[in-house]
């Protein structure tokens, strides 16, 4: 662990970028001129540059107590929170396959924490002070904890993080489609009482938020800019400066058809982790602008191909290809590929420019879904043990047994030796029921 943690460390010292905590400095700024000085928080521009608090106010009122701190205690508060919900979001995710494969928790965590520094998105949110970790946090809870598990507060997580930043909205639509109305019901009456409490706590904030700024995108940055990586900037870069609209509609109306179709079948299967990680790629996808450390609602996605690369129940043959798929995709995402085409976007630039819009079409098409086959499960209500949504492996040991069971008599009731035992020869390599 200690030499995954110094060539990481080595890889941010050479090619991390140093944001200085931007992001942060631009709700701190707002936060102060806000609730200090009296001025309206839509108004507030960071010195010497165009940005300024975009968020809805619910996302104001949470963070005012911010204007009653200095600076360095918002700082430490900022990435302590981010590390632990990336810590809780990994556990989430990750502890099943651990079990699964016999991993010391800790052990296996300080690498998965390692690496996870290196993945530019969740690098580029701690550098930056974003909360983008934190509404992924909430989301996964959610779904993971409670709308998988049919509690009634299902849905209370996706509300708040839709208060907080709009575009996690697409999971209540993700509820919607596949039919858990109370869940979504819960998570639409979550987000509506937040932003009503919000417009009650201030009114003129709340005004100007949904009469003006969330409708004025130049408040946000140029959709053409090499870390958009929404299909917004895939259609902006390629017919720069023209961003053509209808072509970028078409693109998004493929891409709920194609999100609804899979995203479905998930559930169907009962594989929540796969239903999660679809809609986190397909909210990025579609969403007008998605910077590159929004990228963070990719973690799901590679770590089921994570999950594949590391699962010996499944076919070896498929278990290699999702390897160098999870390999690739991983190496990818830390590679900061996108910046060395900006502002070149023609030939192998319309390429780079794209790398990580082009990686999520093809994890939207496709990301694997784990079917009751892929375990040897028989079928179960959803919330039962041996629900899918993550490595069941608690069958596998019994099929192995069975395995050896048959082979033990098969080649008991062979007196010639002519079929291959375990240790002789014969007709050739005895295939297994399961992958070992």
């Amino acid at each position: 662990m200690v030499g995954v943690w110094a060539v990481v460390w080595a890889f941010l010292i050479a090619a991390a970028a140093r944001n200085g905590f931007f992001d942060l400095k631009v709700y701190y700024g707002a936060m102060d001129y806000w609730v200090n000085r009296g001025g309206d928080i839509y108004d507030y521009l960071t010195p010497g540059t165009p940005y300024g608090f975009t968020y809805p106010p619910f996302a104001a009122a949470l963070m005012s107590p911010m204007s009653l701190i200095s600076w360095n205690v918002a700082l430490v508060i900022s990435v302590t929170m981010n590390v632990l919900a990336m810590m809780a979001i990994l556990t989430m995710l990750l502890d099943p396959i651990f079990k699964r494969q016999g991993w010391s928790y800790w052990y296996a965590m300080g690498i998965a924490m390692a690496l996870a520094a290196a993945f530019e998105p969740v690098r580029e949110t701690v550098n930056f002070g974003q909360v983008n970790i934190l509404l992924v946090f909430l989301i996964v809870a959610d779904v993971m904890l409670l709308v998988k598990g049919g509690h009634k507060l299902g849905g209370i997580g996706i509300g708040l993080a839709t208060a907080i930043k709009l575009t996690p909205g697409v999971f209540i639509v993700y509820l919607v489609i596949t039919r858990r109305w109370r869940a979504a019901a819960v998570s639409a009456a979550t987000a509506t009482a937040a932003t009503w409490a919000a417009a009650t706590f201030a009114p003129d904030a709340s005004r100007v938020f949904w009469t003006d700024a969330v409708w004025n995108t130049d408040r946000v940055g140029s959709p053409t800019f090499v870390s958009n990586q929404a299909l917004t900037g895939l259609v902006g870069r390629i017919f720069n400066p023209e961003p053509m609209k209808p072509l970028w509609l078409l693109l998004v109306l493929i891409t709920l058809a194609v999100w609804y179709w899979r995203a479905r079948r998930a559930v169907k299967h009962r594989d929540e982790v796969a239903g999660l990680a679809l809609t986190g790629l397909v909210g990025c996808m579609v969403s007008p602008i998605t910077w590159i450390h929004h990228l963070v609602w990719t973690v799901p996605a590679i770590i089921i191909l994570f999950d594949y690369a590391t699962d010996r129940s499944i076919d070896p043959r498929r278990r290699r290809n999702l390897a160098i798929a999870f390999g690739f995709s991983f190496a990818l995402l830390c590679s900061r590929t996108p910046w060395a085409f900006h502002a070149k976007f023609d030939g192998l630039g319309l390429i780079g420019s794209n790398a990580y819009i082009l990686l999520m079409i093809g994890l939207l098409f496709g990301l694997p879904i784990r079917e009751p086959a892929d375990t040897g499960a028989d079928q179960r209500p959803a919330g039962e043990p041996g629900e899918a949504g993550g490595p069941n492996v608690e069958d596998v040991p019994d099929l192995v047994d069975i395995d050896r069971k048959v082979t033990a008599a098969f080649d008991a009731k062979d007196p010639d030796g002519s079929v291959r035992t375990e240790s002789g020869s014969g007709l050739g390599p005895r295939r297994p029921l399961v992958g070992a």
